[in-house]
């Protein structure tokens, strides 16, 4: 997080948009004034600001220092990312993906819950994956005003990325690596009864909207990216990724028994027993919430926890 504020190129400035706070980095570039994206205002971030100078001298060092935590974690056993996948993240967060409101969603996310969590996830097949998903709110990618400083069609080329074309051909919102599985896809909520392709101008790419998503996405936390030095990126409220996961088991492709529903529930549970342990209001919190959404959103989630034995009792222990 310090890093994050301690390449600026000009001045920090705060602009209010709507009812928030944003930060940028105002610099020129010839005759132009260039806003670059920093953060949403909080108390953490405005202090990290006020220290910008001393934080820049350090930023070397600060380094080298993650570089040995990251070091004892892997010794400890933690889930380190393999090397593709470290590239992949990387190379976005260069881009400043995560840094315009990307959100990393999926079982990538989940592996980053060890250590917001505390909790050892251990290697299975709850936590395998190659696939990368990334979601964003549309309104706050035009809000922003700001742009990736790479166009990710180009990123995505050196990494050696297809892009795979949507229904009607004009759309692209999924890339997969030509030498590997690895599958990449930029998601955001849809506040429409249609589930269509919208874009994410900040990003510079298309994505596709689902119902649900909203949800999971609002609020993110900061984690280390667990590679090499680590890379700051976005992940889900772990409560609100738990209870989302009930929803998605219900809703996948093919019914509640395929392979990834099974998934679903399993990262579902072992966030629940973690959370009802050591953030049981947080936990209780985003059931609640879930629960008043509507019929829909109770139906789906009433269907899953009928399959987890033991879990709704959990759950509503909690309320």
């Amino acid at each position: 997080m310090d890093s994050a504020v301690s390449d600026l190129r000009g001045t920090p400035r705060a602009k209010s948009i709507g009812s928030k706070t944003y930060w940028y980095d105002q610099y020129r570039i010839g005759n132009r004034l260039v806003d670059k994206y920093i953060g949403e205002d909080t108390p953490e971030l405005r202090k990290r600001l006020e220290t910008y100078d001393e934080r820049a001298l350090s930023a070397k060092q600060a380094e080298r220092e993650r570089s040995r935590l990251m070091r004892v974690l892997r010794a400890e056993g933690y889930l380190f990312s393999d090397a593709g996948t470290g590239q992949i993240v990387t190379a976005l967060a260069r881009a400043g993906v995560f840094r315009l409101g990307g959100t990393i969603v999926g079982t990538q996310a989940f592996r980053c819950y060890e250590g917001e969590l505390g909790a050892r996830i251990g290697f299975d097949q709850s936590a395998a994956t190659d696939d990368i998903d990334i979601a964003s709110f549309e309104r706050l990618s035009l809000a922003l005003a700001d742009t990736v400083e790479t166009p990710l069609s180009d990123v995505f080329t050196d990494l050696k990325f297809d892009p795979l074309p949507s229904l009607d051909g004009r759309k692209t919102w999924r890339w997969r690596q030509t030498n590997k599985e690895t599958l990449v896809e930029f998601l955001t909520p849809s506040f429409e009864e249609e589930e269509s392709v919208r874009d994410l101008p900040a990003l510079g790419v298309n994505a596709q909207s689902l119902h649900y998503l909203n949800f999971l996405i609002a609020e993110p936390i900061r984690v280390p990216f667990l590679y090499r030095s680590g890379t700051l990126v976005q992940i889900p409220r772990p409560e609100r990724y738990a209870i989302h996961k009930l929803i998605i088991a219900d809703r996948r492709q093919g019914g509640p028994d395929t392979l990834k529903s099974h998934k679903d529930r399993a990262q579902a549970a072992f966030l629940i027993d973690i959370l009802s342990q050591i953030r049981p209001d947080d936990l209780a919190e985003a059931y609640q919430t879930a629960l008043e959404k509507g019929p829909a959103w109770r139906r789906r989630i009433n269907a899953s926890l009928e399959r987890m034995d033991g879990y709704a009792a959990k759950l509503d222990k909690l309320l």
